[in-house]
C-alpha cells in the first residue's frame, strides 16, 4: 500500500494560481504539465490517469500516459494535485484545492459521493473516542452501499 503523500495542499483554484505556484517551485512549465493541469481542472471530480490523458471528450488535447503520471507526481510533490483511491480500481487525481473533500464510494454500483470534511466530523469524532485515533477520509473513501444498492 502506498501511503499519501504528506506535501502541504495548495489552495490554488485555478489553472493560472497553478501555473504561478509551478513556476513558484522553480519548475517549468512545459506543455506537458499544462495539458494535466488543464485536464484536472476540466475535470468534474477526481479523474483516473487515462481519463486526464485522454482529454476528457476533447474538452482539452490528448497526451500520453507515462507523461501524465509523471507530471502528477512532481504536481503531487508540489502540493498541487492529490491522488486517492476510490474503493476498488485506479487511483484518481483531483487539485488539491478540492482537498476540503472526502468521498464515500459505492463498493456494488461505483456511485461516488462527495462529502465536505465537516460533515464528517461526527464520524471522526466517534472513531477518536472509541480508538484515540485521528481519522482521514481523502486518500481512501467511506465504503459501502449506496442507498439505491442497500435497498436490493
Amino acid at each position: 500500500m502506498t501511503p499519501a503523500r504528506t506535501a502541504r495542499p495548495r489552495g490554488v483554484a485555478t489553472i493560472d494560481s497553478a501555473i504561478a505556484a509551478l513556476r513558484a517551485g522553480g519548475l517549468r512549465v512545459s506543455a506537458a504539465r499544462r495539458l494535466v493541469i488543464e485536464a484536472l481542472f476540466a475535470a468534474e471530480g477526481p479523474a483516473t490517469v487515462e481519463e486526464l490523458a485522454a482529454g476528457f471528450d476533447g474538452r482539452v488535447p490528448r497526451s500520453d500516459v507515462a507523461s501524465t503520471y509523471r507530471n502528477l507526481e512532481t504536481l503531487e510533490a508540489l502540493g498541487l494535485v492529490r491522488h486517492m483511491h476510490l474503493g476498488h480500481g485506479p487511483g484518481r487525481y483531483v487539485p488539491a484545492a478540492r482537498e476540503a473533500r472526502d468521498y464515500l464510494a459505492c463498493e456494488r454500483c461505483g456511485e461516488l459521493l462527495a462529502a465536505d470534511a465537516d460533515d464528517l466530523e461526527p464520524v471522526r469524532a466517534l472513531v477518536r473516542e472509541a480508538f484515540g485515533f485521528e481519522a482521514r477520509f481523502g486518500h481512501f473513501p467511506i465504503v459501502g452501499l449506496c442507498p439505491a444498492c442497500a435497498g436490493s
